[in-house]
């Protein structure tokens, strides 16, 4: 098979939550125990960085993986979704698996995908598990996809778990409460292992803090050590300075990072307890971190988080899809001077729009779109549903002609966001 049969492949045979939604979720490990099985579990072979969390945890785990590469570690990256092509899912020191891994092992082990009939999910952490086996690498640091408890990531012993914070987003498959899902996510918190919570939340640090207590793991919260300032965000310069404190060794470390978003604050505080602990094991220096925040966008390829993809007007995308992530990304878009704002959106199916409407500005014009996939919802439903909530806008059938049309009509004063969902920030890019 040639690689886009490959995918085509992938696509058509193995239920793909990113496309299908919740039909494509497993409640179960026993296909990912039995592909781990017939690999040899390759993920013994290298130590592992686990990391969970409703936002945050693709930004940190791509930092992290960064660091690592500063640190002169050979690192694997495994996350989910991939924006733009398949193969960013699974990288080693920021190169994407090639084309002829991704086609060989289907082709060698077709007759295993066969009989285990895997999800698009669990075949994918399979592959990245046996790829980074036979790279070698020192380290991988695996994103859960998603939760925890029952994420197909999750039959790894990593030397540090780190959970980035709980919000609402899959409630309707982790549980309907902050709580529960706060249960699943600590399912990734293994016997004697570290585990790094990002942010201290009422309403779920018991939950970590009995689960830790639970598997005699030394818990840490980001938060309670350090504390980051951003400084301003230009929108003309790729980066963005910033100072870390940590209050405890009564300490500050300055740096720079690419990524403009505000909520970048609370990730660069996980980071830098992330690294406290990885230290010693891996001979982390502090110019390390420095570099490997500053270094995070070539070093790892990340994509989508506060970026600026044109000016005249100034145009921003970002993937936040959640209540939170979005309360983060209107609060900026408020922050940056324009004289209009317009906002090219969509969103998949099953989000809970009542939670996320509300928040959207209403003196902003919209572009109602979808993507192309499958869990897209309707862009006249969409537009419907805003109008309840005062929001006023028109319907386009593709994103490309949303944002085409927005760009149009916006000033070179004015502001263009596109977001709501991976998959609409995916097609821009």
């Amino acid at each position: 098979m040639t690689y886009k049969q490959t995918l085509d492949f992938l696509y058509s045979q193995l239920p793909a939550y990113h496309r299908i939604g919740k039909a494509a979720y497993k409640n179960n490990l026993d296909n990912t125990l039995a592909l781990d099985e017939y690999f040899g579990h390759p993920h013994l072979s290298y130590k592992t960085i686990h990391i969970a969390g409703t936002n945050g945890k693709g930004s940190v785990s791509h930092m992290v993986a960064s660091i690592l590469q500063e640190a002169g570690c050979k690192t694997g990256l495994y996350t989910s979704p991939h924006l733009k092509d398949f193969r960013e899912r699974i990288r080693v020191n920021g190169r994407m698996i090639p084309k002829n891994e991704v086609t060989a092992f289907i082709k060698n082990h077709k007759n295993i995908i066969e009989e285990v009939k895997p999800s698009f999910f669990e075949m994918t952490v399979a592959m990245a598990f046996d790829y980074f086996a036979r790279e070698k690498v020192e380290v991988a640091v695996i994103e859960v996809g998603l939760g925890g408890r029952l994420d197909s990531t999750n039959i790894i012993n990593p030397v540090l778990s780190v959970i980035t914070n709980i919000g609402h987003d899959h409630m309707d498959l982790l549980g309907n409460s902050i709580e529960k899902v706060a249960i699943e996510k600590a399912g990734i918190i293994k016997k004697h292992v570290p585990v790094v919570i990002g942010e201290t939340q009422t309403e779920t640090n018991e939950v970590f803090v009995s689960r830790a207590s639970e598997t005699g793991s030394p818990i840490f919260f980001a938060d309670k050590t350090f504390k980051c300032t951003l400084l301003d965000w230009d929108p003309s310069s790729n980066s963005r300075k910033y100072i870390v404190n940590n209050f405890t060794a009564k300490r500050h470390f300055n740096g720079s990072t690419p990524l403009g978003g505000d909520y970048q604050q609370r990730n660069l505080q996980t980071v830098y307890r992330v690294c406290e602990i990885l230290k010693p094991d891996f001979k982390i220096s502090e110019g390390n971190i420095r570099s490997g925040v500053r270094k995070v966008i070539s070093n790892t390829g990340l994509m989508g988080r506060w970026q600026v993809i044109g000016k005249n007007p100034l145009t921003i995308c970002d993937t936040g899809h959640n209540k939170e992530g979005l309360e983060y990304v209107i609060r900026q878009l408020k922050m940056v001077p324009s004289a209009n704002l317009h906002m090219v959106i969509g969103f998949v199916s099953d989000k809970d729009l009542s939670q996320i409407l509300p928040m959207l500005p209403a003196d902003a014009h919209y572009y109602y779109t979808k993507a192309k996939v499958q869990r897209a919802l309707d862009e006249k439903i969409l537009r419907d549903k805003a109008e309840e909530y005062g929001l006023s806008g028109d319907c386009y059938p593709g994103v490309k002609e949303a944002l085409k049309k927005a760009r149009s009509v916006a000033s070179v004063s004015d502001l263009v966001f596109v977001g709501g969902s991976s998959f609409v920030v995916a097609e821009v890019l």
